[in-house]
């Protein structure tokens, strides 16, 4: 895998691929080609949003992935949370109630 080679247009201007390197090692994931397409779906739809809400995040993901399986997938890809972890490392603003483990699990 090459980030470099990646094409994030709609990144946040303080943000490059090295960010989610950085943020990656610090949870604990080691970035594969299905969380850059993760960050490169979570930085377009916050530019189209301009203040998403949780449910419709989660609906945007489940609807983009649903061919892989939606967001049971993106769970088995980000355990810690597609929304909050996938945030994170695409350098956005985690919307609110992404952390609260009870909030939408799909385990």
């Amino acid at each position: 895998m090459n980030m470099k080679m990646q094409s994030y247009p709609n990144a946040p201007t303080d943000w490059s691929p090295d960010d989610a390197k950085l943020v990656a090692t610090e949870l604990g994931i080691e970035l594969t080609d299905h969380h850059l397409a993760l960050i490169q779906a979570l930085q377009e739809y916050y530019k189209k949003v301009e203040f998403p809400h949780l449910r419709q995040i989660k609906d945007a993901l489940d609807e983009k992935f649903h061919h892989l399986g939606g967001m049971k997938y993106l769970y088995q890809i980000i355990p810690g949370g597609p929304v909050a972890q996938g945030c994170k490392l695409a350098g956005l603003n985690v919307p609110a109630g992404a952390i609260d483990k009870s909030f939408g699990s799909a385990a």
